[in-house]
């Protein structure tokens, strides 16, 4: 995990701030919480945009719509593998994340920002919503 700017380990919120973070990441590749859009609206900030691999632009609610049906979601299809995961505080209550994940045969680089929300807690998230995520999918034979 990299934390912080350009010092490396710059401080134990920010190091708090990247795991929780990450966690939140974690959470949103469950089955469980992209089935419900109860669960997952708790991790997507309602400013949520995603360029996805095909290149579609995804916005709050058409994330919150279709995420129950895109693959990774299903309990009983493929699950999300994730690698790689690191993070670096950008500012307080502001994370950039990038990781890779494997779903089936498909593997794909991501980066995400996530943002701390104010009165934040009582989401059992640490108030923690993705901002922003970007995916790209990595054709075969690519390192």
């Amino acid at each position: 995990m990299r934390v912080g700017r350009d010092t490396g380990l710059e401080d134990e919120d920010a190091a708090e701030e990247v795991r929780q973070a990450i966690a939140a990441e974690s959470r949103l590749m469950d089955p469980r919480v992209r089935s419900s859009r109860k669960r997952a609206a708790r991790l997507l900030d309602p400013e949520f945009v995603e360029v996805g691999g095909s290149g579609r632009r995804w916005t709050y609610e058409s994330m919150l719509a279709e995420l129950p049906d895109i693959a990774g979601s299903p309990e009983e299809g493929p699950r999300y593998e994730p690698s790689r995961m690191s993070g670096v505080r950008l500012a307080p209550g502001l994370v950039h994340l990038t990781f890779e994940t494997v779903l089936g045969d498909r593997r794909t680089r991501h980066s995400s920002i996530w943002r701390k929300a104010d009165g934040a807690g009582e989401d059992g998230n640490g108030g923690w919503r993705m901002y922003y995520h970007q995916a790209t999918r990595v054709p075969p034979g690519v390192a």
